[in-house]
């Protein structure tokens, strides 16, 4: 008897926390991108949530290895936890991908 009720309480407290549903991020601001299949891009957007998103590219000469992509861009989000903004920026190119941050480790 005490089992069940031991569950019954356990039950009680699931359901009585707090139900929160995640709100649905919507597009605040956007960088169309200028795409149009040769050479470089550009792109970005922001959403309601923090989220956000800008990136480039130059196509150039590698000599013996051919043409490549050089890509700088950044990209930020708030931790809903904390309410913390973070943000990273990068480079990425023949010599692979290098992101920069405040909350990442230096090398």
């Amino acid at each position: 008897m005490k089992t069940i009720i031991v569950f019954a309480a356990f039950v009680a407290v699931a359901l009585a926390a707090p139900q929160t549903v995640p709100q649905q991020a919507v597009l605040v601001k956007e960088t169309p991108s200028d795409n149009v299949g040769l050479g470089g891009y550009n792109y970005g957007f922001q959403l309601s949530d923090g989220q956000v998103k800008q990136e480039s590219a130059e196509l150039v000469d590698g000599g013996a290895d051919g043409q490549f992509l050089r890509v700088h861009g950044s990209f930020g989000f708030v931790d809903p936890y904390t309410n913390v903004a973070y943000t990273v920026n990068y480079v990425a190119d023949e010599t692979g991908f290098h992101p920069q941050g405040e909350h990442l480790p230096r090398v």
